[in-house]
């Protein structure tokens, strides 16, 4: 039997930057991608400014290691938008360290939803839907409101026989994130194509 773990890294990054060296961490942090590679260092930045967030934070993962590449080929600009001055690479993603050192991806940093100035994560609120009994199938999308502000709109496939309404969609939502994260509008369909 193969076993097949979750882990993380990036092409740039020139091998794996974070998985699992154990049975038991892959048990206790499932939804982790591991810890960190020894070679590797990283830190939890704010997308706007580039301070440093601590554990349980939500901000891009910067990286720094010897294997990291040096540059794109003949690209300066691209080389200059991916390593900050100090040499830490940008990975373009949304992540946290949890308190243990494991590491968590939860989006791509260009499919989040800009609300009102916040970054709401389209990945982390379709995981929160999935962990509702009565949903099937979640996607979540930004759509325009009424005064064209973007909003995360949530697209659900309910159980056979479910009664389930978009006020309580919404509500299961609310009660697990920060308020200007929550889905503000909910579809139900029958299937994804």
């Amino acid at each position: 039997m193969v076993e097949i773990r979750q882990g993380y890294g990036l092409t740039e990054s020139c091998k794996a930057t974070a998985f699992f060296i154990s049975d038991e961490q892959a048990k206790t942090h499932p939804a982790s991608c591991g810890r960190l590679v020894p070679t590797f260092s990283a830190k939890i930045v704010y997308i706007e400014t580039g301070s440093a967030f601590p554990p349980g934070r939500k901000g891009e993962p910067w990286l720094r290691s010897p294997p990291i590449m040096k540059g794109y080929l003949g690209n300066e600009p691209a080389t200059a938008a991916t390593f900050d001055p100090e040499g830490w690479l940008k990975t373009d993603d949304l992540g946290y360290f949890d308190e243990d050192g494991f590491l968590h991806i939860v989006d791509l940093i260009k499919e989040l939803i800009k609300h009102n100035g916040y970054q709401v994560a389209q990945a982390e609120l379709e995981a929160i839907l999935l962990g509702h009994p009565q949903v099937l199938g979640a996607a979540v999308i930004p759509v325009e409101d009424e005064e064209a502000r973007l909003i995360p709109m949530a697209h659900v496939v309910r159980t056979p026989g479910s009664e389930l309404t978009e006020e309580q969609v919404i509500q299961f939502v609310v009660n697990q994130v920060a308020p200007y994260r929550k889905v503000r509008r909910v579809g139900f369909i029958s299937a994804f194509p």
